[in-house]
């Protein structure tokens, strides 16, 4: 007999399953005949949500975008439970806006949402194409609609991914962006649920490339700011990079980084500043330093080949310049 269920929900939007308790007589026997006792093997319900989360913990701050996962997750999980009932069960287009600063996981995310997609059978492959305006762009009138549907037609079942879409419309009317606009336009529409699309790029450039274009904000029913890293959220993501690969820093080597990124935070323009990307290359500059320090020491304890110390760091000062 199969076990009853409860499904209780956690404050946090975690899903939780309890088993009813049920007991079952066993009568005694006497004789030496053994019993091999089965037991009924539960489907754990929900697990392709759990799976994404976990994904999503793994990544520093971005709560606006864990809880729209999970809204996105709930809405077609509950969609398919109208259609089961027979009820009316609406296909919304699930193309998307990202607005943030370099480095703060725009992409990452992207993929993430690709492979939700393909497990929950919205999209067929779940893979990311990702391109710029160099690749929609063509050089002579007809050459930018053909470029850009060649690009459709690989991302179909999946994401296509368009960073710094704004230049699409830098160039003003006579502009063949323009024209690459029109057909993802036009294909958003008559492919709505065949492929993702996704326009990233600066908070401020992206809304006046929606002044420029008022009918487009329409066609993106998600629309998610990515908001900068602070230094403590710049220092877990430093933590969880270099424990990954391994090291770790000394004391010396932690407090002058969190100076470094207070100081940069500080001075430089957020658009100039490439966030969690900085982050990474510090700590692979680091690591050939510190590399270089220890062949020349001929120091290679395990102590010495896991620490890096604060000599290993290499850091820019902060001018208002571009810091990536």
């Amino acid at each position: 007999m199969e076990k009853d269920r409860a499904v209780t929900f956690k404050t946090n939007g975690q899903i939780n399953i309890i088993l009813n308790n049920q007991s079952k007589e066993i009568s005694e026997v006497n004789d030496s005949r053994s019993y091999d006792l089965k037991i009924p093997k539960v489907e754990e319900k929900h697990t392709i949500l759990k799976e994404i989360e976990e994904e999503m913990e793994a990544l520093v701050g971005m709560d606006e975008m864990k809880q729209m996962m999970k809204e996105i997750y709930a809405w077609i999980f509950i969609n398919k439970k109208r259609e089961e009932e027979g009820l009316k069960a609406g296909k919304q287009a699930l193309h998307m806006m990202f607005k943030g600063n370099p480095g703060t996981g725009k992409t990452t995310v992207a993929r993430l949402i690709g492979k939700l997609f393909y497990r929950l059978d919205v999209l067929s492959k779940g893979h990311l194409i990702e391109v710029e305006r160099a690749d929609l762009v063509g050089e002579y009138i007809g050459h930018t609609a053909q470029k850009t549907r060649e690009l459709i037609k690989k991302a179909i079942g999946g994401i296509l991914f368009i960073d710094e879409a704004y230049s699409l419309a830098r160039g003003g009317e006579k502009d063949f962006g323009k024209e690459a606009i029109d057909t993802l336009v036009k294909h958003m529409e008559d492919k709505q649920h065949e492929f993702v699309l996704i326009l990233a790029g600066y908070p401020s450039e992206m809304d006046h490339f929606l002044s420029l274009n008022p009918g487009l904000l329409s066609r993106f029913p998600l629309v998610v700011d990515f908001q900068d890293y602070s230094v403590d959220e710049l220092m877990e993501i430093s933590l969880r990079m270099i424990n990954e690969r391994q090291y770790k820093f000394s004391r010396e080597a932690k407090l002058k980084l969190k100076e470094h990124l207070t100081m940069i935070k500080n001075t430089v323009y957020p658009t100039k500043f490439s966030n969690g990307r900085y982050v990474r290359n510090i700590i692979e500059k680091s690591i050939r330093r510190q590399a270089m320090r220890l062949l020349l020491c001929d120091q290679y304890g395990r102590e010495d080949l896991i620490t890096i110390k604060a000599e290993d760091l290499v850091l820019k000062e902060g001018k208002g310049g571009n810091i990536s």
